[in-house]
């Protein structure tokens, strides 16, 4: 009696959420070394931009409002990282990834909704994390910045910032019609964020109301809570103020986003 002969197929490997969004970073920066244009407002100008945040201060009373230059420089150099190389890159991308059909085809495969756009923001993410960390670095021994007093309050600035720098990329996103418009429409934010998130000019050297307005701005709640971080001197009712305002927006862009992104081109 003859044995019977029986073949096993190949079984593919089993893929977790994690590892397809992780692959789907991996795509990401290397199609983002290949911009030159997105290369270059990732990594150069958010370690450029904090050189004339420095020349700035020079012209203020920074003692007034209980600050030195590390702590007005390293605060806005994470918001222009968050900006630069976060929410406009990520715009871009989005927009580019839109119109070539790509995000379309990624939504047939194992990729679900939320995966694809969490993928595809995770490589300008870990981009803003390495920044930042090199910023700090490089304010504490340029800028004879001393530790943070209250570490936990700037790792949450951070963090949620880069969560509602990408929630707002993706709300530009939905907004964006062309890869040739996405380097306009971010821009209305970026012009806001720098000129009154406490970048350029301390709220506590703006008049009252002018900062009052701009406390609900959306980079001011990760500025506040950054510069708090070094500083020390945020209360309670500020640093609760502030995740409040961070919260509320990224709530906002995230309804922003599953009302009105598109997978597919806009016509």
């Amino acid at each position: 009696m003859s044995a019977t002969r029986t073949t096993s197929r190949p079984v593919s490997a089993a893929t977790t959420p994690l590892s397809r969004m992780t692959a789907l970073a991996r795509a990401e920066l290397t199609l983002l070394g290949r911009t030159r244009g997105a290369l270059v407002a990732a990594l150069f100008l958010p370690l450029v931009m904090p050189v004339s945040v420095r020349s700035a201060a020079k012209e203020m009373d920074l003692a007034e409002a209980g600050l030195n230059t590390g702590t007005l420089v390293l605060p806005a150099a994470v918001g222009f990282s968050l900006l630069f190389a976060v929410y406009s890159v990520l715009v871009g991308a989005l927009v580019v990834r839109r119109e070539e059909l790509v995000l379309k085809r990624l939504r047939t495969g194992e990729l679900r909704d939320v995966e694809i756009l969490a993928g595809t923001a995770l490589s300008a993410v870990l981009i803003g994390i390495v920044q930042c960390l090199l910023l700090a670095a490089g304010c504490s021994v340029l800028l004879d910045l001393s530790a943070p007093s209250a570490p936990l309050l700037a790792v949450v600035g951070l963090l949620l910032g880069l969560v509602m720098c990408a929630a707002l990329a993706a709300a530009t996103a939905a907004v964006t019609r062309t890869g040739e418009s996405a380097q306009v429409t971010p821009m209305p934010l970026m012009l806001v964020s720098t000129l009154g998130s406490g970048m350029l000019v301390p709220l506590e050297l703006l008049p009252d109301r002018v900062a009052s307005v701009c406390e609900l701005l959306p980079l001011t709640p990760v500025v506040t809570l950054v510069r708090g971080g070094w500083t020390g001197d945020l209360s309670a009712y500020e640093a609760l103020g502030a995740l409040a305002t961070a919260m509320a927006w990224i709530v906002i862009a995230v309804f922003a986003v599953r009302r009105w992104f598109r997978w597919e081109p806009r016509r």
